[in-house]
């Protein structure tokens, strides 16, 4: 191991009662930074409005708290009935490890999660914060994992499986790569082929790491490669925001959410959170578990940097607000020119 999770978890939180043990119980982690703590509650939120007969411990590994949040976290807790467990990490110990804007630290949560869980309980479901849930999790609750590591969903299609076979230098890829933002994970298994520690040697080698453009998403493909069970795409939906502007109207609109998903996962850098993002009926499964929540009257996050002072003016030029989206473009355009 590269680490000892007990050590980098400097705090727990508590927020409700501990849930015990029955068949119908499920742990979900999330490990996440500042930026996506809206995401994270809104998507706990839509699976306590979804899955009312079901009880769950929700755990999130973060670097970040406030006394906002713990009192929200607190009342989001007693409003449903659930356990919510912060884990408040120092992330020193991996800030070696590659990053970009899109991806953070927080990528890397994931393995204090494997690591953290193991003899404590027997699986856990990892979810990305920007997952939002409409439908049932009961199925998840009893899978058999028949000795595999996790259960996943693969991502996009065989063409881009190819490409990520090529890139990797990975053949079998091409019969599947999945995404790494719904793992349902098998922590006996996960501790004993040592995943953490195959994952973060391949991470800090420079001259592996170069060819990693999704960082321990290409690394958890290439490690658990034959080692996995795929479970049906309603368990990840993907959906990008952003190919609502390839779409001139909302009659031939973007539709990839149908009355089977279970889960919707947000890619891409524009998220239901975002103001520019709110009128699509995409956006609306977010929308609606955030209004049952402690941050229903929490304004949705305006436009602050570049990248995303571009993607507003081009959705707002999308959806006709011209003179709302030529003042982004011109904001835009003067960080572009600080940067």
């Amino acid at each position: 191991m590269y680490f000892d999770a007990n050590k980098i978890i400097k705090k727990m939180i508590i927020f409700g009662a501990r849930n015990n043990n029955n068949v119908n119980q499920l742990n979900i982690a999330y490990g996440i930074d500042k930026n996506f703590f809206l995401g994270c509650t809104t998507s706990i939120t839509s699976i306590l409005l979804t899955n009312p007969s079901l009880c769950f411990n929700f755990h999130i590994f973060t670097n970040y708290i406030n006394d906002d949040l713990e009192k929200k976290l607190e009342q989001l807790a007693d409003d449903y009935g659930t356990t919510i467990i912060i884990y408040l990490v120092d992330d020193n110990g991996l800030s070696h490890l590659p990053t970009t804007k899109n991806w953070t630290i927080a990528t890397y949560f994931r393995f204090i999660v494997a690591d953290y869980f193991y003899g404590k309980i027997d699986k856990i479901l990892y979810l990305d914060a920007d997952i939002i849930c409409k439908g049932s999790l009961k199925e998840l609750c009893t899978l058999n994992f028949d000795n595999n590591i996790a259960y996943v969903v693969t991502e996009k299609d065989s063409i881009w499986w190819n490409k990520c076979a090529t890139r990797l230098d990975e053949h079998k890829l091409s019969s599947g790569y999945f995404n790494a933002g719904f793992l349902l994970i098998n922590l006996k298994k996960w501790q004993e082929f040592n995943v953490n520690s195959k994952a973060l040697e391949l991470l800090s080698d420079s001259n592996r790491s170069g060819k990693f453009t999704h960082l321990d998403q290409d690394v958890l493909n290439i490690i658990l490669l034959e080692k996995v069970k795929y479970l049906d795409r309603k368990y990840n939906q993907q959906v990008s925001i952003n190919y609502e502007l390839k779409y001139k109207s909302n009659i031939n609109c973007y539709s990839p959410i149908s009355d089977e998903t279970i889960l919707i996962h947000y890619i891409g850098p524009t998220k239901p959170w975002h103001k520019w993002a709110r009128d699509y009926k995409c956006s609306q499964y977010f929308i609606d578990a955030k209004s049952a929540s402690p941050w229903k009257s929490t304004p949705l996050l305006s436009a602050t940097t570049a990248t995303q002072m571009r993607y507003c003016a081009k959705h707002k030029l999308h959806q006709k607000k011209l003179l709302r989206g030529f003042i982004c473009y011109l904001i835009y355009c003067i960080k572009k020119i600080k940067v």
